[in-house]
């Protein structure tokens, strides 16, 4: 899909794609190789992905961190931005990596960044 995408939209020029879990059934460094195409997509068009691999989030310009509880009556959907913040955002890739408390989490979390400029 991110293929077919990125190939149609160099010659539709739609203004905002949006990919949900266009990653999914893929990691590590195949992981970082989507999170390179939509980075590289990003420089064209508006893009929005959801995902769950910390590879794919560090390469965004934007990081958003959407959490939902839900009880017996309603259901809140909560989001928010870390990519503001540094120290947050290595703290949520840490948690998406394993856990955010972990030195090499946390050590793993910031080279992703690092690679991410």
């Amino acid at each position: 899909m991110l293929a077919l995408k990125t190939t149609l939209a160099a010659s539709d020029r739609t203004p905002v794609l949006v990919f949900d879990e266009v990653d999914a059934n893929v990691g590590g460094e195949v992981g970082a190789q989507v999170g390179r195409e939509l980075a590289a997509l990003g420089g064209r068009h508006q893009v929005i992905c959801v995902t769950h691999l910390p590879q794919v989030a560090a390469l965004g310009r934007q990081h958003f961190v959407v959490t939902k509880e839900q009880d017996s009556t309603s259901t809140t959907v909560k989001i928010d931005s870390v990519h503001k913040d540094t120290s947050v955002r290595v703290a949520e890739l840490a948690r998406m990596l394993g856990d955010r408390t972990s030195r090499t989490a946390i050590t793993h979390a910031k080279e992703l960044l690092a690679m991410a400029k």
